[in-house]
């Protein structure tokens, strides 16, 4: 969905709607979650570096800004959940290769996994998209979406070892 004359200049004229729109990332006029969830894997290079509960602290303390910029922005455009909206994006994605092994292709894999039960939305990140609202509803759907990446990386990880793959991707 486009976004009108009126709701780009809410977004681009209060900080809340460059943090929610990924610094406009979101305003991408094609496919603005993947667009979102590829620009997430910059800061990812250097979340990563952090230790796991570092790591996790910065990713709730981003959910929590994100619980209030969306609910914001949604209040001020007058839209449930706008796709322009891309930190909960950010959210997932990070949750998704939270675990991940060193490499590209884990890098790779965990993007492909998140964008697959983000636009999926298996259960329960069906039943919050469809139950939460306001500025939680925008952010808890990805973020399960992330656990449940996270978890699938897991196994595909596990699975390349296990089959004995090169070191490279195991």
């Amino acid at each position: 969905m486009a976004l009108s004359a009126q709701q780009r200049r809410v977004v681009l004229g209060h900080p809340a709607g460059w943090i929610a729109s990924g610094l406009g990332t979101g305003l991408s006029p094609v496919a603005p979650g993947t667009v979102g969830s590829a620009a997430a894997l910059l800061p990812y290079l250097w979340l990563r570096e952090l230790p796991l509960l570092a790591y996790l602290g910065v990713v709730l303390a981003v959910f929590a800004l994100g619980v209030l910029v969306s609910r914001t922005l949604c209040r001020r455009c007058a839209v449930e959940d706008p796709g322009f909206i891309v930190i909960d994006e950010f959210v997932g994605q990070w949750l998704a290769l939270a675990l991940a092994p060193p490499g590209w292709v884990w890098i790779l894999v965990g993007f492909l996994l998140f964008r697959l039960f983000d636009v999926w939305k298996p259960w329960p990140v069906s039943w919050a998209d469809r139950e939460v609202e306001g500025g939680l509803g925008v952010m808890l759907d990805d973020a399960l979406a992330g656990v449940l990446a996270a978890f699938a990386l897991a196994g595909v990880v596990w699975a390349a070892r296990a089959a004995g793959f090169p070191a490279i991707l195991a």
